[in-house]
């Protein structure tokens, strides 16, 4: 069981955009940035199989329309798992959406959007993701948004076997990413930036097709996310953004599935 924080140096490498992503401030700070050219992106040095991370990230201000920041855990390969937060830029004024989806071996199309009760330009909040073999919940800080349960036993497969990177990029997809693609990317606004600090992962490290989970002593104070679930409150506030604040459920989208739901919508 490992918990750390600090240094994003000792956490994460840049992996591309050519200059444009950067740690900074000692390694408090990493920002990422987008230009006509070229977004850019990092990955985890580690890999982990089930944990809690947690990242504070400042997105992008103003026009970010046609900009996505993505942030997410991925395993590698075509039958790949993936838990996703990604922010979907728009124009001044207009809200950011938060899109977020579950692969499990290769099949995703589990979207669920949310429009946030804040505005997420203006300072950091915190974006996490606990997962471990029960059920995945994202949060933002604090307040659940979304619960995935294990649905295998209506054999629907579930994210448990595949140690998985976190990655984070920030790339142009206005072919897409506002209002379906009518809105394009203003790069007179260029460069577009995002930030992050304060990652902090309480998880188990995978290496060497080993778990570090495995050989130490998980007491349930240290490893309390490993069987984590939502308490009373918990599944009261998820319960209040899902009312207030979801503009888009899979689970309710019956022109996409008009011969029912998929499964795991039972459960979920």
């Amino acid at each position: 069981m490992v918990a750390f924080a600090g240094n994003l140096n000792n956490d994460f490498e840049i992996t591309w955009g050519d200059g444009r992503a950067n740690i900074i401030n000692n390694g408090e700070l990493l920002t990422l940035s987008l230009d006509k050219a070229s977004g850019s992106g990092f990955q985890s040095k580690n890999e982990y199989l089930f944990g809690k991370i947690d990242m504070q990230v400042k997105l992008v201000a103003g026009n970010s329309a046609g900009t996505v920041t993505a942030y997410y855990l991925s395993s590698k390969g075509s039958t790949w798992d993936e838990i996703d937060f990604e922010f979907l830029g728009n124009l001044s004024g207009d809200p950011y959406i938060l899109h977020t989806n579950v692969f499990s071996q290769g099949k995703g199309n589990r979207e669920q959007q949310f429009y946030l009760w804040f505005d997420p330009t203006a300072d950091f909040h915190t974006y996490s993701i606990t997962w471990n073999p029960q059920r995945i919940i994202f949060s933002v800080d604090g307040t659940p948004i979304r619960e995935f349960k294990n649905s295998e036993s209506i054999g629907v497969p579930f994210p448990k076997n595949q140690p998985m990177r976190i990655y984070s990029s920030l790339w142009n997809a206005d072919n897409w990413a506002t209002r379906g693609g009518l809105v394009k990317t203003d790069w007179t606004q260029a460069p577009f930036t995002a930030s992050y600090r304060n990652f902090n992962a309480e998880a188990c490290i995978w290496s060497s097709g080993a778990s570090s989970c495995a050989s130490a002593s998980t007491s349930s104070a240290s490893s309390s996310w490993l069987s984590q679930e939502l308490d009373t409150t918990g599944q009261e506030r998820l319960t209040w953004v899902q009312k207030n604040y979801m503009i888009y459920n899979y689970c309710t989208d019956t022109k996409r599935f008009p011969q029912g739901f998929p499964p795991e919508c039972r459960t979920n």
